[in-house]
């Protein structure tokens, strides 16, 4: 299928898609230095600048959109002047591109806190503005673990169906191909990825190796009970791979699986499911939050082969 991708940063979500088979027509984030990346790694598609600044005219016509909009604006009190919060104008982006292309489907990826913003009322506003355009819309909250990510990293998605197309052909949430070894109790899924498998076969950033940005965080490891500073299960997957650190400005790298230093944008990249050929462009903490902020490569290759799976021989197309 035809898609557009919002807010695409250094292109996880995509490339995931296009690794399902569907080719990604339009791209749009504002941040220079993802843009490079996205460039410089899948394509020259994808447009630089806000897209409040973008008529959807110039947006070609697509089967499927695609996005994660920051929720910072849904609290409780901001619910009763929605529109007036500054941090809820890309939601509204979202939803005037969906609006006015009407695609098959929409997929939007957020944070699991989006579920209880504003005492649920958030998700309850969202889903509806999303039906009031002729959409069924569904959302569930995953771990990329159950995905085969080497990452405990919990996501909601949001997707939405064109009221016109048969309910057979709703769009399907993938199911789980792994799980807890110490909980799941069938035999038909494979064991969780641990950190220490994905990253075995890494060599240490001060010996002999080509990996692009294999450079990391001289932060020191401090393994304290606080988020980015405690220490890593090697039997277990990754913490969630951060885009921010501790409100100071830097990014946090989460600690190896060894626990003797932080892990480098490579080794965050390869948790996050990319490519170990994929480069990431600008200086260490650019590249640092481009990988915290990706939807993880596997996972979206998972929606996308879903997505595949729900439209195949649909007369709409």
């Amino acid at each position: 299928m035809k898609i557009v991708s919002l807010f695409s940063g250094a292109g996880g979500l995509d490339l995931g898609l296009i690794q399902a088979g569907h080719t990604i027509i339009w791209a749009n984030d504002s941040d220079p230095d993802a843009v490079a990346t996205y460039r410089k790694n899948i394509g020259q598609h994808t447009r630089l600048g806000p897209i409040e600044e973008v008529d959807s005219s110039e947006i070609p016509d697509c089967e499927v959109v695609v996005g994660g909009f920051p929720c910072q604006g849904f609290s409780q009190a901001n619910l009763l002047r929605f529109e007036a919060d500054e941090r809820n104008r890309l939601y509204l982006e979202f939803l005037r591109i969906v609006g006015s292309k009407l695609p098959l489907y929409f997929l939007a990826e957020n944070v699991r806190g989006i579920l209880s913003l504003g005492g649920g009322r958030a998700i309850e506003k969202i889903e509806n503005d999303f039906s009031s355009l002729g959409y069924r819309v569904k959302k569930m909250l995953f771990n990329v673990a159950d995905y085969g990510v080497p990452q405990s990293r919990w996501r909601v998605i949001i997707a939405g169906t064109r009221c016109d197309l048969d309910v057979s052909r709703d769009f399907q949430f993938p199911q789980p191909t792994h799980a807890n070894p110490n909980k799941s109790k069938s035999n038909a899924l494979k064991p969780w990825v641990s950190i220490g498998e994905a990253l075995a076969s890494i060599p240490e950033p001060n010996e002999p190796h080509s990996l692009p940005n294999h450079i990391g965080s001289q932060y020191k490891v401090t393994n304290r009970n606080f988020t980015g500073h405690r220490s890593t299960e090697p039997n277990k997957p990754s913490p969630t791979i951060l885009a921010r650190g501790n409100g100071k400005g830097g990014v946090c790298a989460i600690q190896h699986p060894k626990n003797h230093r932080r892990m480098t944008i490579r080794e965050s990249a390869i948790v996050q499911t990319f490519p170990l050929e994929f480069e990431f462009v600008g200086k260490m903490n650019a590249c640092y939050r481009q990988v915290g902020n990706a939807v993880p490569v596997l996972f979206a290759r998972r929606l996308g082969e879903q997505l595949g799976n729900e439209i195949s021989g649909n007369s709409l197309l």
